[in-house]
Order: C-alpha cells, then structure tokens, then sequence
C-alpha cells in the first residue's frame, strides 16, 4: 500500500496535528520547511526528530534535504572526499535509525528555478512559473555535461556500498526544471534516458530515484507509461502536475493539469509500489502569506484528500 506522507517541519506544531487527523501516518524531513536549504541534519538532531515523530504517531518516510552534500561534490571541487566522508556517516546515521529513504540532486549552481511566484490560478490562489526567456545566462562555469556524469559516478562508487550495508535506498531526484542547462550551467537528470544510463550504470538495488511527476511532465513524456517503464526503481513519489514544458510551464492544482492522475495512480498500483508519495508544490490558498511559495498547508490537505480518492478509485477497478 502507498504511504501517504506529508512534507512536515522537523518541531511539533499544528500541521502534525492536521496530517494525523487526515489519516497521514508518513513524514518527509525537508530543510525547505524551515526555509534554511544550508542546514545539515546532525546524527543527535536525527534522534531526536525521530523520537518526536514516533511519541507524536508519526514516522519519517524520507530524509529531503538537509544532507552533506554540496557543489564542492557535484563540481567535482577540492574537499570533495571530504564531503563524501561526512555523506557516507549521514548514511550510516540514518541507517541506525531505520530511516529507509534519503532524496537528493545532481543539480548544480541554481537548483529549484522559478521566475515567478505569484501567477494566480484558480480561485486567486497562487502557484510558480518558469519562463526560460526571464532566466539571466551569466554563470561563469567551464564544466561540461561528461564531467558533471564523471562526478555522480564518482559519487556513487564511494557511496552506494555504504547505503547498502546501512539499508538505506538513495533516490535520485530529477533536475527542476528538467532543462538541457539553466543559466549556463549543464543539467544531466532530465530525461528518461537520463535514468536508463543511470542504472544501467549503478544496478544496486539501493540506486532509485524520486519519480517526480511534475518534473516528467514537463519532460513531455506518457506518465504512466514511465511509471511502468521504471517499476520497482521507483522509491519516492512527488505527486503534482505542471501545465506546459521545460521552456514554459505553470504549477497546477492536483485536479487541474493535463496529466491524466488516475491513469498515472493505477500505474503505481500495476507496478506495486509501496512506498511514500508526498504531494508536491501546492497552491498557496486564501488566508496564507505565499511566504513559502508551494510548501503551505491548505493545498496540502486538499491534495492528500484528492491522492486519497485516486487511490481507492485505482483500488475499484
């Protein structure tokens, strides 16, 4: 069965409250929650959300950022084994402490882009944009497409057996936007093939990916139909949908985009997949100050009753 999860602050407040009495058992660890992307989760700062989680009813489905990993690692830059040693403890930690699920990116220099995040959408809410011809293309980087491959191999040679022996599953998240380059600097997760590459490369049954839907769609790609190319690769689901493509697209409701989600919701079941999917970049709804554009609460719980129906309906047929 999918778990239900929901993208919660690493302190008890009220949205822990909200998740359980909307029947949400799952949490996502996400630095974005606290506005601080910098931050590095400390083995004692892992027990002790862990602790506070499980008294509250609560489990951590996935670690979401908030792990040692930098540009320093991505571009391939001096202190890299440095980072990747600190990277392999933050494994082990989070192995200890039976957390199945660490999500994160090869995205270098500018990594969640938006050109906007006020477009008004249904009813006034507000949702992002991208718009390619209002990104600046000023980044001073000589590295190139191979070198930054070069670098994730790198990578995972030193890391994946470390995963494997803590139980821990990495899960690669796709570039946002999935462009060929942003701003000058190369992109190398935004396609399918991307992935084939991936692991065909890195076979290990720890080397998953985020299945991001959002992302995907704006690939231009059948969704359901990489649901099902990817089966049991996929570990971690960001449930949203995009209106347009990689050049041009604005966030969608849930119940809004082009993506047809129940097809893609009965894809997840032809392929039994069990684990977490969070909704993703909700609109922000009336009464919420946009401060944190695609990471308020009102969307959330609208999304989380839309999964819910899609789910059973997937269930009926």
């Amino acid at each position: 069965m999918v778990k239900l999860s929901l993208t919660l602050p690493p302190k008890p407040d009220n949205r822990w409250q909200l998740a359980k009495q909307i029947g949400v058992q799952y949490a996502v660890v996400h630095t974005l929650e606290i506005g601080d992307g910098s931050r590095f989760w400390e083995y004692s700062e892992l027990l002790g959300m862990k602790n506070w989680f499980e008294s509250a009813g609560l489990s951590i489905s996935v670690i979401e950022g908030g792990i040692p990993l930098t540009d320093t690692t991505r571009l391939g830059r001096d202190g890299r084994d440095k980072e990747i040693a600190k990277f392999k403890q933050f494994l082990r930690d989070v192995g200890d402490l039976g957390i199945p699920i660490v999500c994160y990116d090869w995205v270098a220099g500018t990594r969640w882009a938006r050109t906007s995040a006020h477009q008004e959408s249904r009813g006034g809410s507000l949702v992002t944009m991208y718009d390619d011809r209002k990104m600046p293309d000023d980044r001073d980087t000589t590295i190139t497409r191979e070198q930054l491959w070069e670098n994730l191999e790198y990578f995972l040679d030193k890391v994946l057996p470390v995963a494997e022996d803590a139980g821990v599953t990495l899960a690669l998240h796709p570039d946002d936007p999935p462009r060929e380059s942003l701003g000058g600097m190369p992109r190398i997760i935004n396609s399918p093939e991307a992935y084939n590459r991936l692991f065909e490369q890195f076979p290990s049954e720890n080397n998953g990916m985020t299945f991001c839907q959002g992302n995907f769609a704006a690939m231009g790609v059948d969704i359901p139909k990489q649901i099902q190319h990817f089966g049991d690769r996929i570990k971690f689901v960001h449930f949203r949908d995009v209106d347009g493509d990689a050049d041009h697209f604005v966030e969608t409701w849930h119940d809004d985009g082009p993506t047809d989600m129940l097809a893609a919701m009965r894809a997840y079941q032809d392929i039994g997949f069990e684990g977490p999917m969070r909704p993703d970049h909700v609109p922000t709804m009336a009464g919420e100050n946009n401060s944190n554009p695609g990471y308020h609460t009102k969307g959330r719980l609208f999304a989380i009753g839309y999964i819910r129906g899609l789910l059973e309906q997937a269930d009926a047929f």
